[in-house]
């Protein structure tokens, strides 16, 4: 699979005017696993976004495997599931396990079939045992665990993550960490301030003003973003 910017702008209209969020960011992102970094306002999340048709660019085009994020959106939601800081964003039914099945519903699956798959990705998940839980009381790792659980489910190509670990202890950071890197997709693009996680990716693109300014192996990007913010 291949993501291409191609000379893309995103820009945001506010109480000051116009703001640019990227500016005319131009690569391709092809390896398995790619971290995206930078520092707060560096427009990195913006960049997940927009690959996943959430953000529309103001000028330029993306394209996620030669669908573009603008004009086929809805082909590309079908082939990307996108996880948020927040899993309370994207959490919708009442208990864990509707949540988790609302994924598979319209996909042409019987109840059996679509009763399986949950039941699989529940215990994966480590979900099994709060499957009846109100999706509002769990904790924030359990919300995050659950908010990927629901997108795996639907066994997406492509993974869109941002920063997903930023609210969690050191045990739910591991879990979600092992499963957003486990080759359940063809690929999965990772916002994260997570350096340790940054190295266990394929590759790596670093993100200032809305530029990109860095782009190959994790370490070497790591390094470099070290030394930009030290000084």
């Amino acid at each position: 699979m291949s993501i291409v910017f191609d000379a893309v702008t995103v820009t945001a209209e506010g109480p000051e005017g116009t703001s640019v969020l990227l500016d005319g960011v131009n690569c391709t992102l092809q390896a398995p696993r790619t971290a995206i970094i930078g520092e707060n306002g560096s427009g990195k999340s913006t960049m997940a976004r927009a690959i996943s048709g959430l953000v529309q660019p103001s000028a330029g085009h993306i394209t996620v495997d030669g669908l573009d994020t603008v004009t086929d959106v809805r082909a590309l939601r079908r082939r990307a599931g996108f996880i948020f800081a927040n899993p309370g964003a994207q959490t919708i039914m009442p208990t864990v396990r509707e949540d988790v099945a609302l994924t598979l519903r319209g996909r042409g699956l019987s109840r059996r079939e679509v009763s399986e798959r949950v039941e699989a990705a529940l215990a994966a998940h480590h979900l099994t045992e709060l499957a009846e839980r109100s999706c509002q009381s769990l904790s924030s790792g359990q919300a995050q665990r659950l908010a990927l659980c629901a997108v795996l489910v639907g066994e997406p190509s492509l993974i869109l993550a941002d920063e997903p670990t930023s609210l969690l202890d050191l045990r739910h950071s591991e879990l979600i960490a092992a499963r957003l890197l486990a080759p359940a997709a063809e690929q999965v693009v990772l916002v994260t301030h997570d350096l340790d996680l940054v190295r266990r990716c394929d590759e790596a693109v670093m993100v200032s003003g809305g530029r990109l300014v860095r782009q190959g192996p994790p370490d070497e990007v790591v390094t470099a973003y070290v030394d930009s913010v030290r000084g």
